[in-house]
């Protein structure tokens, strides 16, 4: 279909914007799309989220900033 070829045209796919560090994380929809079971799109996203509050934190204030500040830095940027 044509929304699939323009959007890897654009490089608006979720495999592209994670490799090229837009996103940290691809959530997949639940068969049939996100729109088909609001409730398990609401679990996969809450567990998400969770799963990557717990790693942050682990982390010191100062640690949260390099990071934060390494990953804006490397957006988008590209790297042979």
């Amino acid at each position: 279909e044509y929304k699939a070829q323009a959007a890897e045209a654009l490089k608006l796919t979720a495999k592209y914007m994670k490799k090229m560090k837009l996103v940290d994380e691809i959530i997949n929809e639940p068969l049939g799309g996100a729109h088909r079971d609001k409730d398990a799109t609401y679990k996969a996203v809450q567990q998400a989220i969770s799963d990557a509050f717990s790693e942050l934190e682990k982390l010191s204030p100062e640690k949260l900033v390099e990071q934060r500040m390494n990953k804006y830095a490397d957006m988008g940027v590209f790297k042979d």
